[in-house]
């Protein structure tokens, strides 16, 4: 095969920490009206954006089934790749409870993780007897 992009567990934590970073130090340009001057009025805002497996194979330049194939299978890899999935799940709700995401989409993004907005409703379904009592 191809050889591996990323060349040792130190290098993809290193570059899994760069990530990070860049997510949550997104720069977004928005415009409001401002009543007051009569004129729309752009700022620059700092935001975060959510952590993935996904988003880092893109910002790496890595295909996400090379990822998969090459790391998350190798057992020198499987710790980092481990803290990655579970960093990737707890970003998502801490945003999510924090308010940086709508909640709108906390069934959507938690699903990812296992997670279920479905709530089970378990009922006494004893079965129904009829007896015919009738003799003859």
């Amino acid at each position: 095969g191809r050889p591996r992009k990323i060349k040792s567990v130190k290098a993809l934590e290193e570059a899994w920490e760069e990530y990070k970073n860049y997510c949550d130090n997104q720069v977004v340009l928005t415009h409001e009206f401002s009543q007051k001057n009569s004129e729309f009025v752009s700022a620059n805002l700092k935001k975060k954006i959510t952590y993935t497996i996904e988003g880092f194979c893109v910002y790496i330049g890595l295909a996400r089934k090379a990822f998969y194939d090459n790391y998350a299978d190798d057992e020198r890899y499987a710790h980092i790749v481990t803290r990655m999935r579970e960093e990737c799940e707890l970003d998502a709700r801490a945003k999510f409870e924090t308010g940086q995401l709508p909640t709108q989409l906390a069934g959507l993004w938690m699903s990812k993780y296992g997670y279920t907005t479905n709530q089970k409703v378990e009922a006494d379904v004893s079965p129904i007897v009829i007896k015919d009592d009738v003799l003859t």
